[in-house]
């Protein structure tokens, strides 16, 4: 795994029972690169305004959101698990792997955690799940921003390194181009040999090049 982390500094002066941690994730569906999960502890006396559900904004504007974020919030933490641990152990596992690590790596310990969706992995503080929580709890919003650029940044790189599959584009999802890209070109490092469509593409022929 990848970690990155950070915060303001001042988090000591917070009570431990206001260290509410906001855990979401970003590319669990693609084909390829990894799932990333991002841990946010926002500062309640330095809010951020305009957070929500990172789906609901523009880039542009998770952008800048995310700045501030990692200015303002009391402590960050962003974990990446690689398309490896993803066929070793299962994208659900590694994703709630991804979430018990950024907790840990938070430089501030919460009092409790809440996690977008219907599933919270064991963590060393109180977690619970809450459905919709990127768009209800801003410490959630906040993770799911980080976690969605941070991802979108990796992907725009790997196109970079892996030119003719798209990835800027669609971001390691399994859009048509993408996968008509993988049959012609077949798989790379960074696909998810799990994952039907590219477990298709190892079993077939390569598709011939264009003239």
């Amino acid at each position: 795994m990848k970690v990155f982390s950070g915060g303001n500094g001042s988090g000591r002066a917070i009570a431990s029972e206001h260290r509410l941690a906001g855990i979401d994730e970003a590319g669990r569906g693609p084909l390829a690169g990894p799932v990333v999960v991002a841990a946010v502890i926002l500062d309640p006396r330095n809010p951020v305004a305009g957070i929500t559900d990172s789906k609901r904004l523009s880039a542009a504007q998770r952008q800048r959101l995310a700045t501030q974020i990692r200015d303002q919030a009391l402590a960050w933490a962003v974990v990446h698990a690689g398309p490896e641990e993803i066929d070793h152990v299962n994208i659900l596992q590694a994703t709630l792997r991804a979430m018990q690590e950024a907790v840990v790596q938070l430089p501030l310990s919460p009092s409790r955690a809440l996690v977008d969706g219907n599933r919270c992995p064991a963590l060393a503080c109180r977690g619970e799940a809450l459905i919709g929580g990127d768009g209800l709890e801003p410490a959630i919003g906040a993770a799911s921003i980080l976690a969605k650029v941070d991802r979108d940044r990796v992907m725009v790189e790997l196109d970079a390194v892996w030119p003719g599959y798209g990835f800027a584009r669609h971001k390691g999802y399994p859009t048509r181009a993408h996968v008509q890209a993988l049959r012609r070109l077949g798989p790379t490092p960074v696909h998810r040999r799990s994952f039907a469509p590219v477990r298709d593409a190892l079993e077939a022929p390569p598709l011939p090049l264009a003239e």
